[in-house]
């Protein structure tokens, strides 16, 4: 439900006054005319949803992976439906990720401008910081140097920091009485000169293309532009390795069984084999230590015919279970081999009440910080699936988003938190008969201005823990179904 409200943007009547009045393509049908098919993965569709920009949709911003002529892309396109393309704080975040997605794999990138630019009244929080939105820019010119190809359209309006991502890109077309391209509009050089213009004057396709020289290709109409795109990639010298059509065999089991398996939480958890018997070719898994370490399982398989190491959660992660891991991911490292981390960790565990149980934590945390280095300087390329709890340093062990894993993606189900909210303790009902009157009136009181404030802070916790407040904020790279999994 919530990915039908997001692929409808701004909503049937910003739909209509895009298409219908200002005769644009909306942009999902943008991506089709460009796409060679319909293998187009979508990047953290639900960024933006429900965050405190008052009614604004989404990120008003669409990103994804899809194939031109053959060539693997990155595609970062805006939804003028939602707000006119303005730019908000998570459409720059939303945007910065696809280009550390791009530079990370080399992927050439396709953007499609359709913006007004950055809203304002959030200034503090788009433009001045490093990681805000002047860093698209930087990205670009980096992405030249490292020979990233990149191109544009402008589909609409391309106004203020908008009009810096075309101009920056190798080739950029433009599109005839809808594409329009200047540092601000009309209304302002009104109000500074006096003078009255046209949109087209100052800064249509044929002033950029004729003019100014700022634009590349001049096309008729949308379509003619998005076939400039193709030609255009379709000449470019930029040939990533061929990839192999590999031959696999199916799992054994029907990957829909994983909606069945997906766990509540990580105290009722199911074997995980049970979850990579529904996900590997011929559901064929090569386990590492098998008898050793038993609450982290760690095997080779192949996925889709490539073969991939797999570290996955079978319960809390001990001593002897971290100790196994770090062996396991170095291994990996050291044969150049991706891993896949299926994550379903538990929250902290009570503080040691002995010495004995001291030592025992204490050498747990050594081992996990052995796994933790193990994982964030092993060379190869990592993804993290989120089946479950993300919880406390075990997420970080199990490659959580602070240990830069190449991809991130969560089930519906998963929790992020420091601890979880369902199993806080509670504070026990006080009984009244040592105190009389005025007393006993006075301790109900507190008693349940604290059981206020703790319910407070428990829906509070139990809000921002839900994989869809993750999301909303890019802290991963999408919400998928878990009958999905082996196809992402």
């Amino acid at each position: 439900e919530l990915l039908e409200t997001v692929s409808k943007g701004g909503g049937e009547n910003a739909i209509l006054r895009h298409t219908q009045r200002n005769k644009k393509l909306f942009v999902r049908e943008r991506l089709k005319l460009l796409l060679d098919d319909e293998s187009f993965l979508e990047l953290s569709p639900l960024a933006g949803l429900n965050m405190p920009y008052g009614d604004v949709p989404a990120a008003g911003c669409l990103t994804g992976i899809g194939k031109i002529c053959g060539v693997w892309c990155v595609f970062m396109a805006n939804d003028a439906t939602v707000k006119g393309g303005t730019i908000y704080p998570i459409g720059v975040k939303k945007q910065l990720r696809a280009q550390e997605i791009a530079m990370q794999n080399r992927l050439l990138s396709v953007y499609l401008v359709d913006s007004g630019g950055a809203f304002l009244p959030l200034q503090s929080e788009l433009f001045p910081d490093k990681s805000h939105g002047g860093r698209i820019f930087y990205n670009e010119a980096i992405m030249s140097a490292m020979r990233i190809p990149q191109v544009a359209v402008v589909c609409g309006s391309c106004v203020a920091g908008g009009a810096y991502v075309p101009t920056m890109a190798e080739e950029a077309v433009i599109i005839d009485k809808i594409g329009t391209l200047f540092l601000a509009g009309p209304p302002l050089v009104k109000a500074a000169t006096g003078e009255h213009v046209s949109p087209e004057d100052l800064g249509g396709a044929k002033l950029h293309s004729e003019v100014s020289g700022c634009i590349d290709h001049f096309a008729s109409s949308e379509k003619e532009a998005y076939e400039y795109i193709r030609n255009v990639i379709s000449t470019f010298t930029y040939d990533p390795l061929p990839e192999e059509v590999i031959e696999h065999d199916s799992p054994l089991y029907s990957s829909d069984e994983l909606l069945g398996l997906a766990p509540q939480e990580y105290r009722c958890t199911l074997p995980v084999k049970l979850i990579l018997s529904r996900l590997m070719d011929g559901s064929r898994f090569q386990e590492f230590k098998a008898n050793y370490g038993t609450t982290l399982v760690t095997g080779f398989g192949h996925v889709e015919g490539h073969l991939v190491g797999i570290v996955a959660n079978n319960g809390e992660l001990s001593h002897d279970a971290s100790l196994k891991g770090s062996h396991f991911v170095q291994l990996c490292s050291q044969r150049s081999v991706p891993i896949l981390f299926f994550q379903n960790t538990a929250p902290h565990t009570a503080e040691p009440t002995s010495i004995s149980q001291a030592e025992a934590h204490s050498n747990r945390l050594k081992a996990q910080a052995s796994m933790m280095a193990a994982v964030a300087c092993a060379a190869v390329p990592k993804i993290t699936i989120l089946i479950g709890g993300c919880y406390g340093s075990e997420s970080y062990v199990m490659c959580g988003r602070s240990f830069s894993p190449n991809f991130l993606f969560l089930w519906p189900n998963a929790r992020v938190a420091l601890v979880d909210s369902r199993h806080l303790s509670t504070v026990p009902q006080a009984g009244d008969n040592d105190c009389t009157g005025d007393e006993s009136e006075l301790k109900h009181l507190k008693e349940n201005a604290f059981k206020l404030v703790q319910y407070s802070v428990f829906s509070r916790l139990e809000e921002e823990s839900s994989a869809f407040y993750s999301s909303a904020r890019l802290w991963d790279d999408g919400v998928i179904l878990p009958q999905n999994t082996r196809k992402v």
